[in-house]
């Protein structure tokens, strides 16, 4: 079964791949983000971060990348590292695009097959395959609802497990300017009996538009916090002798070009 999931993915993350080289790019943005932190779990308590992002619109459905560099200020993590990273490459299929046909329904204005390669330091290689859903809800800029089956390459031999992830985006006018507000859930929900524990990471920035504010051009220069709760954090089951449960309020300048 890991070996069919396996193969499921990449077929899927290969046909997008090739479908969005060979079709129009509609639109796309990038982004470079500085965040800063302490009182992390697991690994060392501060940390600093720059994060590259990539986000596109192509005429057979999506595709979004981002690339974590993480420092830990001259401490190290238990593997004996003082950095590491950590990626993911996310194309969506959008079967509405593809067939030409309108297939919303109620808040439902898009189904996708929604794919992501997970790629970190070590031994951290994993292939999510699932459906997934546009729905158009007032007052959010955007709302998708991922679902996968995440099958894990690590040596451990984990199982296969399912994971939630919706994602959303809401903007705020506050006087001169915008606050955005936009982020993500990753609810790995059964992951219980082989060594992982079912795992909840809620992961929102909160963004004032400094751009705006300041005269210059709206949403290219932004401000402000990412707070990370993160309950059993990879799979780790909190514990009096080791604790796993995170909540950390990091401090995020986020400059798009």
């Amino acid at each position: 079964m890991r070996t069919l999931i396996k193969g499921a993915a990449a077929a899927g993350l290969a046909i997008a791949s090739g479908l969005a080289t060979a079709s129009p790019l509609l639109w796309q943005d990038n982004s470079l983000t500085y965040l800063y932190g302490q009182d992390f779990e697991v690994d060392p308590a501060i940390q600093q971060a720059v994060t590259f992002e990539h986000v596109s619109g192509w005429s057979v459905g999506d595709l979004f990348v981002f690339v974590d560099s993480i420092h830990y200020n001259g401490a190290k993590d238990a593997a004996g590292n003082n950095s590491t990273w950590y990626g993911e490459i996310a194309p969506r299929l959008s079967f509405g695009k593809i067939s030409g046909k309108e297939l919303g329904f109620g808040p439902i204005t898009d189904v996708l097959l929604a794919g992501t390669y997970e790629r970190g330091r070590g031994d951290i290689k994993n292939y999510l395959l699932g459906p997934g859903f546009d729905l158009a809800v007032p007052g959010f800029d955007y709302l998708q609802l991922n679902t996968y089956y995440r099958h894990s390459d690590s040596p451990e031999g984990v199982r296969g497990s399912w994971q939630i992830t919706p994602v959303w985006g809401i903007t705020l006018p506050v006087g001169r300017s915008d606050i955005l507000i936009d982020g993500y859930i990753d609810w790995i929900v059964d992951n219980d009996g082989d060594g992982k524990q079912a795992n909840f990471h809620f992961n929102p920035q909160v963004k004032y538009d400094l751009g705006k504010a300041l005269g210059w051009q709206p949403k290219k220069l932004y401000a402000g916090i990412e707070y990370s709760y993160w309950k059993n954090k990879y799979g780790i089951k909190d514990s009096s002798a080791f604790d796993t449960d995170q909540s950390v309020t990091n401090l995020l300048v986020k400059a798009h070009f």
